[in-house]
C-alpha cells in the first residue's frame, strides 16, 4: 500500500532539511571564528575529560613554577649571605694572623679587638638574614631572629658569666618547595650547623679572641677554631649551590612540561583553521544545493493549478 505524499509533507521535509543544513552551517561559521572544538561537554565527552585533565596538569605546573621562583629567591638570599660571611671570616683570619705579630703593642691589639667586635656584629646580622620576612637560617621556625646575640656578664652580679649566642631555630628542620609531583628541594640552610650554637658558635670564638687580645694573650692558637668555622660556612654555601643546580634543572623540566601540556591542550580544544575552512566551504555548497533542490520541489503554486 502506498502512502500518500501531500504538499504539506513535502514542505515539512524540505524545511527540516534546510534547518538541519543551516544549523550545521552556523556551527561551522562559529567554529571558524572561535576555533573551539568543544562548546559544551556533550559535544565530545571523551575530549572534555582529556581537556579537564590537561587543564589540571597545567594548573599544577604553573604552581610548581611559582614554587621554583620562590625557592630561587630563598637560595639566592642564602648564597649572598654566606658569601658575605665568608668575606667577614677571611678578614677576621687576616687580622688574627696580624695580631700574632710579636711586635704589635697593646694599643694595636686593642684596635684589632675593636674591629673584631664590629665584624662579629656583622656576622650576627648576616646570620639573621631574612627573605620575605622569614629567617633563612632558622629552619622551619618562625622566630623573629635565627640567633640571639650574646649577653655580656653583669659586673654588678657576682658570678654572672653572661649568656652566649643562642640559636633560636629548629636545628635539622628545613624549608622545602615542591617542584614536581614527586620532588621537593630544600631552599634554606641550617644555621646551627653553619654558624654553631652557644659557646661553640663562631660568634663566641670571635668574641673570645677579642677578649684575649685585650688581655694581651696570643690568639694564634685560635686559628684552628676559626678555620673550622670558615670551613662550615664554605660547606654551607656549597650545599646551597647544589640546591640551586637542582632547582634550575627542575625549572627547565617544568618549563618544557608546561609547553608540552599547552600544546596538548590546544590540540584537544582548538580546531585546525584550514580544516574548518574546508568544512565550511563544503557545507556552504551543500546548503546551496539543498536550497536549489527545495526550490524545485516547492516550485508549483496554486496559480499553477488554476491555469
Amino acid at each position: 500500500m502506498l502512502n500518500r505524499v501531500t504538499n504539506l509533507t513535502m514542505t515539512a521535509n524540505a524545511q527540516r532539511t534546510l534547518q538541519t543544513q543551516q544549523s550545521r552551517l552556523a556551527e561551522l561559521q562559529d567554529k571558524a571564528v572561535t576555533l573551539d572544538k568543544i562548546k559544551r561537554p556533550s559535544d565530545d565527552p571523551a575530549a572534555t575529560g582529556q581537556a579537564l585533565q590537561t587543564r589540571a596538569q597545567l594548573a599544577a605546573t604553573a604552581q610548581y613554577g611559582r614554587n621554583i621562583d620562590d625557592g630561587s629567591g630563598w637560595l639566592m638570599a642564602a648564597d649572598s649571605a654566606l658569601g658575605q660571611a665568608t668575606n667577614v671570616l677571611n678578614r677576621i683570619r687576616d687580622l688574627t694572623v696580624q695580631a700574632g705579630n710579636g711586635t704589635l703593642n697593646q694599643t694595636a691589639k686593642d684596635a684589632i679587638a675593636i674591629e673584631f667586635d664590629g665584624l662579629n656584629q656583622d656576622l650576627m646580622s648576616i646570620a639573621n638574614t631574612k627573605h620575605l620576612g622569614r629567617s633563612i637560617f632558622a629552619g622551619s621556625s618562625d622566630k623573629a631572629q635565627a640567633f640571639t646575640a650574646a649577653i655580656p656578664p653583669n659586673p654588678l652580679v657576682p658570678g654572672d658569666t653572661g649568656t652566649p649566642p643562642v640559636f633560636n631555630g629548629f636545628s635539622g628542620s628545613s624549608v622545602e618547595r615542591r617542584v614536581s609531583d614527586n620532588q621537593t628541594v630544600r631552599v634554606d640552610a641550617d644555621g646551627a650547623k653553619i654558624f654553631g650554637n652557644g659557646a661553640t658558635s663562631i660568634f663566641s670564638v670571635v668574641s673570645d679572641m677579642a677578649a684575649a687580645l685585650r688581655a694581651g694573650t696570643d690568639i694564634t692558637p685560635r686559628l684552628t677554631d676559626l678555620d673550622t668555622s670558615l670551613t662550615s660556612v664554605i660547606g654551607g654555601r656549597a650545599e646551597i649551590g647544589v640546591q640551586q643546580v637542582r632547582l634550575e634543572r627542575a625549572g627547565t623540566v617544568n618549563t618544557e612540561l608546561e609547553a608540552t601540556l599547552d600544546a596538548q591542550k590546544m590540540s584537544i580544544e582548538k580546531a585546525d583553521l584550514g580544516s574548518v575552512i574546508m568544512d565550511l566551504k563544503l557545507q556552504e555548497n551543500t546548503y546551496q544545493v539543498a536550497l536549489a533542490a527545495t526550490a524545485r520541489v516547492l516550485q508549483p503554486t496554486l496559480m499553477d493549478f488554476l491555469r
